[in-house]
């Protein structure tokens, strides 16, 4: 119960700083990937202040395709060590093993459309963030090695 409740409460914050976050950034989401909250009938404000849970539970009572049920499966594997890392004591630390697990979804969801997706294109941006994150992963996880205490 209490790692649920610290996973909560770490998805919590996590929204929070997203949000402060992405206002903070110059990069910007294009308009058209909201189209995801339209498809859960929830305007995207309303998607980011609920609780990770909440929206993989309201994701379960649609009716998803593959490729959707495979991107839900790799955001449940991925997010919890996500939202533990961030509670780490240092910033540093959580930083670093949160990235690890947030370069572990792009994987996640690189592979679903490396197995699901038409557009070579596509495809091929996949393999490339695959490639590039492997890479990352090793030299992130070298450097927790060596500085975590």
């Amino acid at each position: 119960m209490r790692t649920k409740l610290a996973i909560l409460s770490g998805a919590v914050a996590f929204l929070g700083l997203a949000s402060v976050h992405a206002q903070a950034q110059e990069a910007a989401m294009p308009e058209k990937c909201s189209s995801a909250a339209s498809a859960m009938n929830m305007p995207m404000g309303q998607m980011m202040d609920m609780p990770m849970g909440q929206i993989m539970e309201h994701m379960h009572g649609m009716e998803l395709q593959d490729f959707n049920k495979s991107y839900k499966e790799g955001m449940r594997k991925t997010m919890p060590p996500m939202m533990q890392a961030m509670m780490a004591e240092d910033p540093d630390i959580a930083f670093v093993c949160g990235m690890i697990a947030h370069h572990m979804g792009a994987i996640e969801m690189s592979k679903t459309v490396l197995k699901y997706g038409k557009n070579e294109e596509a495809k091929a941006m996949a393999q490339k963030i695959i490639d590039a994150q492997l890479k990352e992963i090793g030299e992130m996880s070298k450097w927790v090695e060596a500085n975590a205490k």
